[in-house]
């Protein structure tokens, strides 16, 4: 939209714009000029122009109107209005009355017609709409030339087809020189691979308007909704979504554009980078490749990348050399000469037993054992046991690697042939007692499973079992007669075989027991005082149980007098039935036993990493997606173990999956299963879609209401009453380890600090006391000072999350040093109450920080009083005084409160209140001095851009302190 009084050169000078002004005589009944007159004129640059003046200021009682033609309005909701106009000053005019005016207002009217004549509508205020009095900001007098004011206004929303433009004067000497009307827009606009149409701005100047955006050709979303937003000054701010470059293009033209890689280059997946050059023995001839193929005879196994080389099989192993020992092989070789260009070499060992008689040579049977294992060698050398004495094996030793499947061809190998010597024969299989005596044993065996040649005959080693003197004996047979042994003594017996070649080995030990002497039984008259003082101490104790039983039951005792327990010296703990006790993974011997028990296996089929969201303590943290058998897919947070790990690494990283199988609550993060068969090892979880607490608080301050703020404070809660009753304390409970879904359902998370307390951690949230890493900022004094952890430390670190959360996410105790931290809560110093926090929750905060541990309350009862507030939101208005010590010195007080004389500009007050962001709104809106803003309100911050609700709230917060420092009274609009 484009209105103008002025006139380029071209035009006739008579020409008229013929505005409608009102006419005196209908307004006051008397003859007098026209109110408004249109007069020809010239500018600064002599070009002519048309204007409207009136200077009727010896007339009293003035009101004077001109009106523009129709302005269709085009769907804009907000338009603008330039104005330039000049105003004589009414000291400059000599015997004028005390209503001379240098001002005039402007107004608008809105229709859905051209209908306005010179009667309708009514020439009054109702129904014009009054936008603002214009003041000039410079008058002029008649010894001067007259001073052209530019003055811009703005109104709206307007809603219907178009609107008029109408001036009032109310007795001022003044000229309108020109008015340009227009409107404010978002250009068409390229960012992140997106095109965003052109967008009108919205009703209001702080208006926001969501503008959808589409990739460019060849890109695809990587996150949705994609959209911008256009401001009320025409700019465009807070992308949301973005997209990228898909696989086979790269950006472009500034990244406006998605071109195709060139032939011989390529880009295997989508983001922003570009493409590279194939690697090694592969190649690509079309443009716009994800992947370049593979040479003939090279190949890429199912784990490398795409941007991995192609690599060959290797060649067959080298230098065989064989030793044999009767049975016993033993075989050593050099690796291949060619590896394949790959690092994963792995050797099979192939045994056959020939037949010479036949020709032929087939697979060894499964008794013939090769160690460590025949397929799958990482190591050189294998020991070959079990076989045939005088036969003939060949050996295929092969070189295979991570592309070896991938070959149509048997994989190279190196053949030895190798025909055994005689061997002994096997050991003898377990040796049975048939029959003993006092003195002798008659025992049995069966021959050995391998003579491997004539047995010959046996040999029994036997000695007392309290003894190592050895006795041995020979029989010719699998049966022998053991005598002259003690009478009611145990033996151990061992038998052996021979044959030509030796002795074979001897069985496994057996312990025998010759038989005792028989007593003559005694007379019942020598057992009859043995038989009476049994029954008289059994009728003694039933009596002393029905006593004990009587006196509980008549006296009411406590119960715990009233058990055997009490007489054994043993406290029996009290278990609610069916309540489940937390059980430490690193009390079993093996930690892969406690991983089995508590973690469910998943098959790494079923697991699909699609991104990287982190780093964690032992690798990278990624979202995916598991799909198990007969259930639906769900996406989840994967944790991965990173490569070159140790087997403590290994343990302590399985150890936090050990730990939370074992819980089940919807407050507390659900473990899906762990991956330990297969690399890389991984622990699988649900997906947390608003991340940590902290960083989700920071990323939306002051955008939840008290009733939301406690109720993910009674979620918390919950899920710590239910660890604090499984006996779990968990050490470091903060906003960064507790999780958000998407409907704002907190879940405790991090069951992993064991490894702070032990590793050298450079984590600075972690500081070093009495030898472990401890989260001091979050920590009770007992823990920090003697490592006492227990629930009633969990109850303070809660106190510290409350007061993170009604922060928004704040840094507890600010800037503050570990050691200041550790000093001012010895002190007795507590953290005050964040801006508009209601005074019952403080409260609570202070009940969980008490210094004596069992005097805080246990999460039971924090739960209950949550509960409480939220039944009772009334009681959550009350809100505590921000300057209120509660018990605390006040110059550790005013370490919280910023004083403003410490600070030489107003940019460095904002950065020491987190609000740097916004020190050239500031700038460019002229308050660059503290007594400037010490008089701003929240209409003022409003205006100079500063639209979120928590940081107008924390800005006004701090110009309050400012404003007590000044000594001033002056009130803060919040």
């Amino acid at each position: 939209l484009y209105l103008s009084c002025s006139w380029p050169p071209g035009f006739r000078i008579d020409s008229l714009l013929r505005w409608e002004t009102t006419d005196y005589e209908e307004q006051i009944g008397a003859c007098l000029p026209e109110s408004w007159e249109e007069v020809s004129g010239y500018d600064d640059a002599m070009n002519p122009i048309r204007t409207y003046q009136v200077c009727n200021v010896r007339e009293l009682n003035q009101n004077n109107w001109l009106r523009s033609d129709f302005i269709p309005r085009k769907d804009v909701l907000r338009v603008y209005v330039e104005m330039k106009f000049t105003v004589r000053d009414c000291n400059s005019i000599p015997n004028i009355p005390g209503s001379c005016k240098e001002t005039f207002n402007l107004f608008y009217y809105e229709s859905d017609s051209d209908s306005a004549t010179a009667t309708s509508p009514f020439w009054m205020e109702n129904p014009y709409m009054k936008v603002d009095t214009i003041a000039p900001d410079e008058s002029f007098s008649m010894l001067e030339s007259g001073r052209v004011n530019t003055k811009v206004r703005s109104f709206g929303p307007l809603s219907r087809a178009g609107f008029y433009l109408a001036f009032q004067d109310l007795g001022a000497c003044m000229s309108l020189i020109s008015v340009r009307v227009f409107y404010k827009k978002c250009s068409t606009t390229i960012a992140s691979f997106a095109v965003f149409p052109e967008t009108a701005t919205g009703a209001e100047a702080t208006s926001l308007v969501i503008a959808p955006g589409t990739c460019v050709p060849n890109a695809v979303e990587v996150s949705v909704p994609l959209k911008l937003y256009c401001n009320g000054d025409g700019e465009w701010m807070v992308p949301v979504g973005s997209c990228t470059c898909s696989a086979g293009f790269e950006p472009a033209m500034k990244d406006t554009q998605c071109q195709a890689c060139n032939p011989g280059t390529f880009k295997s997946k989508q983001g922003y980078s570009f493409c590279i050059q194939c690697p090694p023995n592969s190649r690509a001839s079309s443009g716009a490749a994800s992947l370049c193929s593979c040479r003939n005879g090279y190949y890429r196994s199912d784990t490398d990348s795409a941007d991995s080389p192609c690599t060959t099989v290797p060649s067959a192993p080298r230098n065989v050399i064989s030793i044999v020992n009767e049975t016993f092989l033993v075989l050593e070789w050099s690796e291949p000469r060619d590896m394949g260009g790959r690092e994963d070499i792995f050797y099979n060992v192939i045994c056959k037993k020939c037949l010479p008689e036949r020709g032929v040579c087939s697979r060894c049977d499964d008794n013939v054992d090769i160690s460590p294992r025949h397929l799958g060698l990482t190591q050189r050398r294998v020991a070959v046991r079990n076989l045939q004495a005088h036969t003939q094996y060949s050996f295929e030793i092969q070189a295979v690697n991570g592309v070896s499947n991938k070959s149509p061809y048997t994989p190279q190998f190196f053949a030895v042939n190798i025909t055994t010597n005689q061997a002994a024969p096997s050991a003898v299989p377990t040796v049975h007692l048939m029959a003993a005596t006092a003195s002798t044993m008659s025992l049995s065996w069966l021959p050995p499973e391998k003579p491997n040649g004539i047995i010959l005959d046996y040999e029994i080693k036997y000695h007392e079992k309290v003894s190592t003197i050895a006795h041995t004996m020979t029989a010719q047979r699998s049966n022998a007669r053991i005598e002259g042994l003690k009478a009611g003594t145990p033996y151990v017996v061992q038998v052996r075989a021979r044959t030509v070649a030796g002795y074979g080995r001897y069985s496994i030990p057996a312990d025998f027991s010759t038989n005792l002497q028989s007593d003559p039984p005694k007379s019942w008259q020598e057992q009859l005082p043995l038989i009476i003082g049994s029954a008289t101490a059994t009728l003694v104790f039933i009596i002393a149980v029905v006593v004990i039983a009587i006196v509980c039951l008549s006296s009411n005792l406590a119960t715990k007098w009233c058990f055997p327990s009490v007489f054994l010296g043993i406290e029996s703990p009290i278990v609610t039935p069916g309540m489940k006790v937390y059980i430490d993974p690193f009390t079993y011997e093996d930690p892969n036993e406690a991983v089995r028990e508590f973690a469910k296996e998943i098959d790494v089929s079923c697991v699909k990493i699609e991104e990287v969201i982190g780093a964690g303590e032992f690798g990278e943290v990624c979202r995916g997606r598991l799909k198990l058998p007969g259930r639906r897919e769900i996406i989840v947070a994967i944790k991965t173990l990173k490569v070159g790990y140790t087997d403590r690494q290994r343990r302590d990283f399985l150890s936090e999956a050990s730990i939370m199988g074992q819980f089940d609550h919807p407050n507390i993060i659900r473990l899906e299963g762990v991956v330990t068969k297969s690399r890389p090892v991984m622990i699988v979880t649900e997906f947390m879609e608003n991340g940590a607490l902290d960083s989700f608080l920071r990323l939306n301050d002051g955008q939840f209401t008290v009733i939301q703020l406690v109720g993910m404070l009674r979620g918390i809660a919950a899920g710590m009453k239910y660890l604090s009753d499984m006996n779990y304390v968990h050490r470091d409970l903060a906003a960064r380890n507790i999780l958000v879904n998407s409907n704002l359902v907190c879940k405790v998370s991090d069951f992993g600090l064991s490894r702070f307390l032990e590793d050298d951690a450079t984590d600075p949230t972690y500081t070093s006391s009495l030898g472990g890493k401890i989260p001091i900022r979050w920590t009770a004094p007992e823990a920090i000072a003697y490592r006492k952890f227990t629930s009633a430390s969990d109850v303070w670190s809660y106190g510290i999350v409350m007061w993170e959360v009604m922060s928004y996410g704040e840094r507890p105790y600010w800037d503050m040093s570990n050691q200041d931290v550790i000093n001012a809560v010895e002190q007795d110093y507590r953290l005050p109450p964040p801006m508009d926090c209601p005074t019952a929750l403080h409260q609570l905060m202070l009940d969980c920080w008490v210094k004596e541990r069992n005097l805080r309350p246990k999460f039971t009862q924090i739960v209950a009083t949550l509960d409480k507030l939220i039944r009772n939101a009334a009681s959550l208005k009350v809100v505590t005084n921000s300057t209120q010590s509660s018990g605390v010195s006040q110059p550790l007080l005013d370490r919280c409160v910023p004083d403003y004389t410490t600070f030489t500009t107003v940019g460095d007050w904002l950065d020491a209140i987190k609000m740097s962001r916004y020190r050239d709104n500031f700038v460019n809106a002229g308050f660059a001095s503290f007594d400037l803003v010490a008089q701003m309100t929240a209409e003022d911050l409003l205006r100079i851009g500063v639209t979120l609700a928590g940081h107008q709230k924390k800005i006004l917060g701090s110009i309050q302190d400012m404003r007590l420092q000044m000594n001033q009274t002056l009130p803060v609009q919040v």
